[in-house]
């Protein structure tokens, strides 16, 4: 067990509880109490859940590392079930390498050229909905819009994309303990794992998808050809799940607060601070782990070195400190700051894009669906590091 500082709150909470997963905020104000740290004994790790400390262990990379593992295992004991993310789970240098070339790839040119193509498609899957009136907003929308708009803006030529889901789910579900929820994932793997990396090849890609466009590192010399394809594989697992879960969450947010659904329709210019409020409202990603890399303190206490941390942007991202009324769902709140995307040098890389699809899709949404009418009893997801949805029967009208 690990040796604590005498001064440091113990707490019995159990993140990864299902009666956490399904109903966490509550939990989160019992652990925001406790201070800027503290220790869960379930699991022998620290956790931090208020804002200001959590956006302070995001912002010193080189203190809490990534590249120990993003999850609750640590790589420094024990080996990882995958290759590790080459920009999740990598420190500096080898991270400000990896990270410039997906971002070079993610140019700002590239997400105008496709947004004409995210408004396109969301007009055909909109109509198609309308036209079918119910259906489940995950399967049917959260997960089908970007399993399209993305694949195809990444170069996706696999008819088996809904492989991809898959493999986020074991990604997401991995970065918890060893329990049902990881082992139910892990079932998948030895069919999904070889899809992912065939699918991620250069020459099973497009050529005109930004895909390809990673292995221009490796005819550089910048990467290898094996780095390259797992580059690519960090679309799938950074591009799908949360935007998929996104998606779904803002449906359930719109129904359950429709007087926001009516600012929207009446304003649909405010798609793009929708979208942020729903990051920060009903957050896809609530937990990351971090390990410190030498003794350091936190408010004020202090954690040993080689400890993994858990931080809480789900917390976070409903701290009354930070946040006016943080538990109402507000599409005209400013939002500058939330940390649904996490912060720093690991905030996620491809939130420009997701941020292109979803305030499209919004924005479509507005000008075409009249309400929102959930029609049976939703099923939340029971997800060690993703809060959503596993069925959410809707009716547009």
């Amino acid at each position: 067990m690990t040796t604590l500082q005498k001064d440091i709150p113990t707490s019995s909470i159990d993140p990864f509880s299902n009666e956490y997963i399904l109903s966490p905020y509550a939990f989160h104000q019992e652990l925001r109490q406790l201070g800027p740290v503290c220790y869960l004994s379930k699991w022998d790790v620290f956790a931090v859940t208020q804002y200001q400390y959590v956006k302070e262990v995001l912002d010193q990379p080189l203190v809490f590392c990534s590249g120990a593992g993003v999850g609750i295992s640590n790589f420094k004991k024990e080996p990882p079930w995958r290759v590790p993310s080459l920009v999740l789970e990598t420190d500096p240098p080898d991270h400000t390498r990896n990270r410039a070339v997906i971002s070079k790839t993610l140019s700002p040119i590239a997400l105008r050229n496709l947004k004409t193509q995210f408004e396109a498609e969301a007009n055909i899957i909109i109509d198609q909905l309308l036209e079918k009136r119910c259906f489940d907003a995950v399967k049917d929308l959260g997960e089908a819009f970007p399993l399209k708009v993305f694949g195809d803006a990444i170069g996706i030529t696999s008819n088996q994309r809904h492989n991809a889901i898959l493999y986020g789910n074991m990604v997401f579900n991995g970065l918890g303990p060893k329990n049902d929820l990881f082992m139910d994932a892990m079932s998948h793997a030895d069919e999904v794992n070889p899809w992912v990396m065939s699918a991620c090849q250069r020459a099973n890609l497009s050529k005109t998808g930004l895909g390809i466009q990673i292995y221009d590192a490796v005819d550089s010399g910048i990467l290898t050809e094996m780095e390259a394809t797992t580059l690519v594989r960090s679309f799938f697992s950074a591009g799908i799940d949360t935007t998929a879960h996104a998606i779904s969450n803002a449906m359930f947010s719109f129904v359950t607060f429709p007087e926001q659904w009516k600012k929207l329709k009446e304003s649909p210019q405010l798609a793009k601070p929708a979208f942020e409020e729903i990051l920060r409202f009903e957050s896809p990603f609530q937990t990351f782990f971090r390990t410190t890399t030498t003794e350091t303190q936190l408010g004020n206490y202090v954690i040993p070195e080689n400890e993994k941390v858990m931080i809480s942007m789900g917390s976070a991202n409903r701290d009354p400190l930070k946040w006016d009324k943080p538990d109402q769902f507000d599409i005209s709140r400013a939002t500058i700051g939330h940390l649904g995307f996490g912060t720093g040098i690991h905030g996620c890389v491809g939130q420009m894009l997701a941020r292109s699809e979803v305030e499209a899709l919004l924005q479509v949404m507005a000008k075409k669906v009249t309400s929102i009418r959930i029609t049976e009893e939703p099923k939340r997801l029971l997800h060690n590091t993703l809060r959503g949805f596993e069925s959410l029967p809707i009716e547009f009208i």
